[in-house]
């Protein structure tokens, strides 16, 4: 017996039988139980389970009539709002595959999120819409997107909204403004009204547990991002397991800021909550006294989290307000959760923070804390249904307690692999004891009690307020600029993001003098998603290098931890 079924919660199995149906039927499921229960608010504007599986209908049979057949991959990029949630089933209902990106990424990178794929038709919102319009636009003929559905956010609230629910003033421009649509070269635009009001029939429904459902990327140590491919079956195991091991009941209310194009908040917080009929309190960015009037307000239950998040709230000079009394369940990943943060949440509101660890590989969580049981600081133990070890990276041999080795795993809820990359599938994945175990690249070591601990990371990463930096893909994007010649990226040291992002750049002669550090960093910022941008540029004459001619990342790594601050 594995030492951590000790602290298994004892109402739950250690493994689970998912249903066997695609994950549209979640919805569908939810929405002939619960016609009128509120599945979405969004600045006090309520979106029913039958109201969300109508739109989700109309705009399925929509996309049908723009040629979205079965499997097909459609782009799905937007911040969280009710249209995510309408689109991402819509797309499902389709028989297609979901590509979600995140929404801040620039034209230059969106255009590989187009041609790997092959996607021909994209759903953004009207702020993003020119961003995706010009990576199409970009594109060689043929090889763009061939339709883009726009909404505007006031698709789905009453811009007259006021009170403790509505959106704060800074963002009022953001959110209100009516963006004109671009135009798309080759390719034609569509409104959000005009793709709700469809009369078309609803394809059939052809899916199931063995279809590719989900595609989204993930960055690694070289090259562009890799597509993950997810099927109904891995998606929908832990959409099942995540509510059942938080206590989840249809009368959960689940705030949902963790971003839903990430696969945390796409699982662990949508999946989750529309499979057990669940209400969704939707915020499109992270607001300390909105959320804390959020939680207030509307009764929040569960709140799945980053760390920095539930910093910033309790460092508010508003917190006193605000009552937290409701809260059940509070946890979340990305980060480690500061020791003495979390003992003010249980000394203070009997809140135990349980922390998880999981990759866009295994669908989210592969490892949560119990939540009776959990150790700060700790990814926890391995998940419902699930086999993890700690092994030697080179011999591939188990290691006994307390030793620090790589971390794999086993279960349901583990991608299939690489879209269209059979040898980065064939490094990823290997075999023990006759099951196919992931290698996740990060270093960890078990405790005697069974518990998982990260020590270390095998691939080159920077984790910047629980959003994963890829190295390789920032210098790929760095190369671009006229006035660079090498760049190497590397973590340096942030009190309040744990990491951030520095360049070391080696400018081209013709260049010196006549660029900044700060000219380069406006300039990614115009290039790059903004948590990538490095926030330091540091110009150096050279590089320093292997005899094989590699850069040599962790000398320069090495000497950012000896004198960064």
């Amino acid at each position: 017996m594995r030492a951590h079924y000790k602290f298994w919660p004892h109402r739950l199995p250690h493994a689970i039988t998912p249903p066997a149906t695609s994950l549209w039927d979640n919805l569908a499921v939810s929405a002939r139980r619960y016609p009128d229960k509120a599945a979405l608010v969004f600045f006090g504007s309520v979106l029913s389970y039958a109201d969300l599986l109508q739109k989700a209908e109309r705009l399925a049979s929509y996309l049908q009539g723009l040629g979205v057949k079965k499997g097909d991959r459609v782009v799905l990029n937007m911040q969280n709002c009710p249209q995510l949630v309408i689109a991402h089933f819509a797309i499902l209902r389709a028989n297609a595959v979901v590509v979600p990106v995140n929404p801040m990424n620039r034209a230059e990178e969106l255009k590989h999120y187009i041609t790997d794929p092959d996607a021909k038709v994209a759903l953004t919102t009207a702020d993003l819409a020119p961003e995706l319009a010009r990576a199409s636009d970009a594109l060689p003929v043929g090889q763009g997107l061939a339709h883009l559905v726009v909404t505007q956010f006031t698709d789905a609230f009453d811009a007259e909204v006021s009170g403790e629910e509505a959106p704060p003033a800074i963002w009022r421009d953001w959110l209100l403004t009516q963006h004109a649509l671009p135009i798309l070269q080759g390719g034609q635009v569509h409104g959000w009204e005009q793709a709700l009001a469809s009369c078309l029939p609803l394809p059939e429904l052809q899916v199931g547990p063995a279809d590719l459902a989900l595609l989204p990327y993930t960055s690694g140590t070289t090259g562009l991002p890799k597509g993950c491919m997810h099927t109904h079956a891995s998606i929908m195991h832990n959409a099942v397991a995540s509510g059942l091991w938080g206590n989840g009941t249809a009368e959960n209310v689940t705030l949902a800021v963790v971003p839903m194009f990430h696969i945390t908040g796409m699982v662990s917080l949508m999946h989750a909550s529309i499979y057990i009929g669940a209400t969704l309190i939707v915020m499109p960015r992270w607001d300390r006294d909105l959320a804390g009037r959020l939680i207030s307000r509307r009764r929040v239950t569960h709140w799945t989290n980053i760390p920095t998040m539930m910093i910033d709230l309790l460092g508010s000079p508003h917190f006193e307000q605000y009552d937290l009394s409701s809260l059940v369940y509070i946890g979340g990943g990305g980060a480690a959760m500061p020791q003495a943060v979390a003992q003010r949440l249980l000394d203070q509101f009997g809140l135990r923070y349980v922390e998880g660890y999981g990759l866009t590989e295994t669908a989210a969580p592969s490892h949560t804390n119990p939540p009776d049981a959990p150790k700060q600081q700790c990814l926890g133990i391995p998940f419902m249904s699930t086999d993890s070890r700690v092994i030697d990276p080179e011999t591939l041999a188990e290691l006994p307690v307390g030793e620090a080795g790589e971390i794999v795993t086993h279960g349901p809820e583990v991608f299939q692999g690489y879209w269209k990359r059979p040898e980065a599938t064939a490094e990823a994945f290997i075999e023990i004891e006759g099951k196919r175990f992931f290698r996740t690249g990060d270093l960890g070591r078990v405790d005697e009690d069974g518990y998982f601990f990260m020590t270390d990371r095998l691939k080159r990463m920077i984790n910047a307020s629980g959003f994963k930096v890829w190295p390789a893909e920032v210098e790929a994007l760095m190369f671009k600029h006229p006035a660079i010649q090498e760049a190497c990226v590397i973590s340096t040291k942030d009190s309040y993001r744990g990491e951030s992002v520095k360049a070391v750049v080696v400018l081209r002669s013709s260049h010196k003098g006549q660029v900044s550090e700060q000219a380069i960093i406006d300039w990614c910022r115009d290039n790059m998603a903004v948590y990538k941008v490095p926030r330091v540029v540091q110009f150096v004459d050279a590089l320093p290098k292997s005899g094989s001619g590699k850069v040599m990342w962790r000398a320069l790594q090495e000497a950012e931890a000896q004198t960064g601050p």
